[in-house]
């Protein structure tokens, strides 16, 4: 339990009687690559908007293990404190501020940990400016390391998609999570844009120690950079192991993946 930063026990969400996912058991420990994977409909992003704060869980607990191996509790807590707690999500559905630049997309990730209050703002005070000069360098430096600082200053709905996709990923690291989690970060890319997402990834968890849990439907990336995958059906766990493991299992063969 050192090493986990995410525990969830027992957790069902329940809508109308309907079980959409039901007693499912997850832990994800510090720097791995966790993914996700199952049938549309299985309670894939249930379970995320859950773990975001977007719902409250009907039973069960979820738990966050800090920097300090302090526990919280986060079932119920808005979402902005879960992102406190250094918990930050990316959306099945680009949801980007399409009207702003890119790096006015990331400055906004930033805006999380920023210490200066209204008066500051105000009064526009040297503090106030060398943390807003901050925040431009940080934005900076994130759109440089998922190389889409030449999109810097265009506007987010004039990128092209694959970085569109990218520039959600870089406003949720901005936000300066120890979790990510990235809801099909490859839906609707090509094949090239794939394998730069597959090394993007690996880079984040390798360079800046960030854990990944993702939900995934392109088997390709799943297999080629997760560590353990969890499988859900009709909102059941039916699986858990390493890639070659899942790849084996007659059930997920069955539910999923096909003979």
């Amino acid at each position: 339990m050192s090493d986990t930063i995410l525990d969830i026990r027992n957790f069902s969400m329940i809508f109308g009687g309907l079980h959409a996912v039901n007693c499912v058991n997850i832990h994800i420990d510090k720097c791995e690559i966790v993914a996700l994977i199952g049938p549309n409909g299985a309670g894939k992003t249930t379970l995320f908007n859950c773990i975001t704060g977007l719902y409250t869980p009907t039973e069960g607990d979820i738990t966050v293990y800090n920097s300090n191996k302090k526990t919280v509790r986060i079932n119920g807590l808005n979402p902005n404190k879960i992102t406190e707690l250094g918990l930050a999500r990316t959306f099945q559905n680009i949801r980007l501020f399409n009207s702003m630049t890119a790096l006015e997309n990331v400055m906004i990730g930033c805006h999380t940990r920023l210490k200066a209050g209204i008066l500051g703002a105000i009064l526009r005070d040297g503090k106030t400016r060398a943390e807003e000069q901050g925040v431009i360098d940080t934005s900076m430096g994130i759109l440089k390391k998922l190389k889409l600082e030449r999109y810097a200053n265009e506007t987010a709905s004039n990128l092209p998609y694959g970085p569109q996709r990218l520039l959600e990923i870089a406003r949720a690291m901005a936000t300066e999570p120890q979790l990510l989690l990235l809801d099909e970060p490859a839906a609707g890319m090509n094949l090239a844009e794939t394998k730069r997402l597959d090394y993007i990834i690996s880079k984040i968890r390798d360079e800046e120690q960030i854990t990944i849990l993702l939900i995934e439907h392109d088997m390709n990336l799943v297999m080629s950079i997760a560590e353990r995958i969890y499988v859900l059906d009709y909102g059941e766990l039916i699986a858990e192991g390493t890639p070659a493991e899942i790849k084996a299992n007659p059930a997920v063969i069955k539910a999923y993946l096909g003979e």
